[in-house]
C-alpha cells in the first residue's frame, strides 16, 4: 500500500462531507472497494486515482504522499446531490478541454 494514501482518502472524503456510498456512486464502483482503499487493503488503479483527485480537487501527488500541499477548495458543493456534483465535475472537465 502507498504510504498515507488510505488516510488521505478518508480525510478528504470526510472533509467533502461524502459517504463511502456517495463516493462509490460518483466513481461507478462498489462501496466495499472505497472501504478497501480507506483501510489500505486495496490500492486504486491509476484511472481511479485520477478520478479521486478530480473528485477531491487535489493532485495525485497529494494522494500518493509525494506532496503535502493540502488541496484548495474551489467550489462549495454542500447541499448538492452526488449526481449534481458529478454533473458539475463533468461540465468543468469539458470546459478545461
Amino acid at each position: 500500500m502507498i504510504k498515507n494514501l488510505a488516510g488521505r482518502l478518508k480525510e478528504l472524503r470526510i472533509q467533502n462531507k461524502l459517504t463511502q456510498k456517495q463516493v462509490s456512486e460518483l466513481l461507478g464502483i462498489s462501496p466495499s472497494i472505497i472501504s478497501g482503499y480507506e483501510t489500505g487493503e486495496r490500492t486504486p488503479s491509476a484511472e481511479i486515482l485520477l478520478s479521486l483527485s478530480y473528485l477531491y480537487k487535489c493532485s495525485t501527488d497529494y494522494l500518493l504522499g509525494k506532496s503535502n500541499d493540502m488541496p484548495t477548495i474551489l467550489l462549495d458543493t454542500n447541499g448538492l446531490t452526488p449526481n449534481q456534483i458529478k454533473a458539475i465535475s463533468a461540465l468543468i472537465e469539458s470546459i478545461r478541454q
